[in-house]
Order: structure tokens, then sequence, then C-alpha cells
């Protein structure tokens, strides 16, 4: 059952082996063209090998800031739906008053306790960890990215 404690997510192939590994191959690069340069070689290629082991590394990371923009679309937009289903008046009032990481964090309240907590967020200016630790009744999101 996801909680507070546990709703964090990692990919392991993701976080624990692409990440590093082109972490890795782009400073293993840039080593070695410093290497090169220094000793007056063909630097030109080693400058290539950097990029190449720079566009490795901002592909997956890319990707996922694409994937976690676009969950934050369809966040707001159940959000839209969760507060008109509630009280029968457009979100659009309380959204502007909201930033996208207290919108997410609202995500997490069951129905009972998110008009309340919304309320009590903009009031206080709660940051969305306080938000989220503010929750009874955790409603998990096991597809998020």
């Amino acid at each position: 059952m996801q909680n507070y404690a546990n709703h964090t997510r990692y990919y392991p192939l993701h976080h624990y082996v692409v990440t590093p590994l082109t972490l890795i191959l782009l400073s293993w690069s840039f080593w070695n063209l410093a290497e090169v340069f220094a000793a007056g070689g063909d630097w030109l290629r080693e400058l290539y090998l950097v990029l190449v082991a720079a566009i490795l590394f901002l592909l997956p990371v890319i990707s996922r800031i694409y994937a976690l923009k676009n969950q934050n679309r369809i966040i707001r937009l159940e959000m839209r739906l969760r507060y008109f289903q509630l009280t029968g008046k457009p979100f659009t009032h309380q959204e502007k008053k909201l930033t996208m990481g207290q919108i997410i964090a609202l995500r997490f309240a069951s129905g009972r306790e998110l008009i309340p907590l919304m309320d009590r967020a903009i009031g206080e200016k709660l940051s969305p960890r306080q938000i989220k630790k503010a929750i009874q009744d955790w409603q998990g999101d096991t597809l998020r990215v």
C-alpha cells in the first residue's frame, strides 16, 4: 500500500544503470580529451567523443523530463475534474493560487480531505512535502512515472 514514506518511485534501469553508465562515459571522454589536449594530440576526435557522450547522457534525461511534464499536465486535468466533482465549481480560481508541486501533492489526498487541505495549503502556503505529510487518507498513484 502506497503512503508518504514509500511513494517516491525509482526505475532501476534508468536510475541505476543507464544514467550512471552514461555519466561514467561522459566523464571518461572529458578525461580523455584533457589527456590528449595536454599531450598535443588529435583533440578534435576526442571532442567528438565528448559530444557523443553528452548526447547519450542527455537523451534519457530529456525523455524523462518530457514524460514528467506530460504527467504533470494529466495530474492538473485530474485535479480540475476532482475539484469540479466535489464542489460543482471550476478549479481555475484555486489553481492560480497553487504551485504545480502543491497540486501534485494534493493529488494524493482523498476526496473528503482534498478541499480543506487545499484551502489550508493556500492559506498557510504549505510546501508539497508539508501537504503530503498532512494527508490522512493517502490515495496511492501506482502509475506515476
